[in-house]
């Protein structure tokens, strides 16, 4: 899958958004490098996330080989693990569709680190990359919560003494509808997980 033109486009609206929000935010965005609880657990990335990080891989070959080599053993690593439990394609690295294989999901991989992830630094190793929600994670983003009520979710560990209004004050406005055109544009509506994503 080829990443979209546009998706330069996208990932600069994300990053200038991110860096409004955290402004507004001060200190009650707790997100700091090394902070990775974000970093624990399987998330669902869908084609475009996935086509980024592919792109960066290829980068990291031409720049870093030393690095790739070692995302690639990490991603190989995790899904000798993981992957016998993992529901859907484990060919493919497609996530299964049915009801089933989502719930299953829901208890797939939660404590395992991102293979992205540098133990020794608690640094992204392909931060430039990411999918879109670890670039929003943290910030209070519109999104449905485990009852399906939508409202300004965030980070566990950000906003603790902040009262709604301040939390209201610092929301992330997320701009879907240009994603959604960019996934549609790959033409797949296939998600994965990163471990998947990282190798070729």
């Amino acid at each position: 899958m080829r990443l979209p033109a546009r998706d330069a486009e996208l990932v600069q609206i994300v990053d200038a958004a991110l860096a409004d929000a955290s402004r507004r935010a001060g200190d009650f965005l707790a997100c700091r490098v090394g902070c990775t609880q974000c970093c624990y657990g399987a998330f669902a990335i869908n084609a475009l996330d996935a086509a980024r990080l592919r792109e960066g891989m290829a980068a990291l070959r031409a720049s870093d080989p030393s690095l790739a080599c070692e995302l690639g053993r990490r991603a190989r690593a995790w899904l000798a693990e993981f992957g016998a439990g993992f529901p859907g394609d484990a060919t493919t690295g497609a996530l299964g569709v049915s009801l089933e294989e989502q719930a299953r999901f829901e208890n797939f991989a939660n404590d395992a680190p991102c293979p992205a992830l540098d133990p020794a630094t608690g640094r992204c190793d392909v931060y430039a990359w990411r999918p879109m929600i670890c670039r929003v994670f943290g910030s209070p983003i519109h999104a449905a919560g485990d009852d399906g009520v939508e409202g300004l979710g965030h980070c566990d560990l950000c906003f603790i003494k902040a009262t709604l209004e301040q939390v209201a004050a610092c929301e992330l406005p997320v701009p879907h509808a240009l994603e959604t055109e960019l996934v549609n544009e790959i033409g797949s509506s296939d998600e994965t997980i990163v471990a998947f994503a990282l190798l070729p």
